[in-house]
């Protein structure tokens, strides 16, 4: 599939930085990963809009802006190894391939896990490893974490992901009730503590434990 062309991609940048993201590092990869083959079906030529859409198994694709406010409180190291809990689509891992040494990124959804393995592989993006797993409760067996991404709303920070992260290390999640504005939340872990401090307002679907039953 053909990307989009210069004034679409131009337009697409605008928009994130009218929005808002502004961080040279982030830019760059969301220019470099098009958004095109992670949005199928009768969405796919609305893929350069700042906008959610739906794909398979009753989730979303984030709008682009939030995925860039998103990476750029993520302040992410060309060294460090990030968790990303929520998959879907896998654009957001695609993106944090571009600026993080690892990616490990968990999803309960198989058939989301396999969509987008197929689209690493033609992507070339080697450096990310997908797994189905209940994400609430992170990977232990690849902690801790330079970083860790959240791409569904919690009542609170989870406790195993909080646990997962490395003295310095930072957290990116929505947090709220399900069916309320929630906030996106950034978690920065020291010596002493956590501390917190919100970023904006968001609205993600419910991070929810177990498997989805959709083989």
């Amino acid at each position: 599939m053909s990307g989009p062309d210069a004034q679409t991609k131009m337009q697409f940048l605008f928009a994130l930085r009218s929005k808002g993201v502004t961080d040279a590092r982030v830019l760059n990869a969301m220019e470099e990963i098009d958004r095109g083959p992670f949005v199928r079906g009768i969405f796919a030529d609305r893929a350069y809009e700042d906008m959610p859409l739906p794909i398979a198994c009753g989730q979303t694709i984030s709008q682009p802006s939030v995925v860039g406010i998103m990476t750029q409180a993520l302040q992410v190291s060309p060294r460090d190894k990030v968790l990303e809990v929520g998959t879907g689509s896998g654009y957001q891992a695609a993106i944090l391939s571009k600026l993080a040494r690892r990616v490990y990124t968990v999803e309960r959804h198989a058939r989301l896990v396999r969509e987008a393995q197929e689209i690493f592989q033609a992507l070339q993006l080697v450096n990310i490893t997908t797994m189905i797993a209940d994400g609430s409760f992170g990977l232990p067996d690849q902690a801790p974490f330079d970083r860790i991404i959240v791409t569904a709303a919690a009542e609170d920070p989870p406790g195993p992901l909080l646990a997962q992260l490395k003295i310095g290390g930072i957290m990116v999640v929505p947090v709220g009730q399900s069916d309320a504005v929630q906030t996106l939340i950034r978690v920065r872990r020291s010596e002493s503590g956590f501390d917190y401090d919100e970023i904006r307002p968001v609205r993600f679907v419910p991070l929810l434990e177990g498997l989805g039953k959709d083989g």
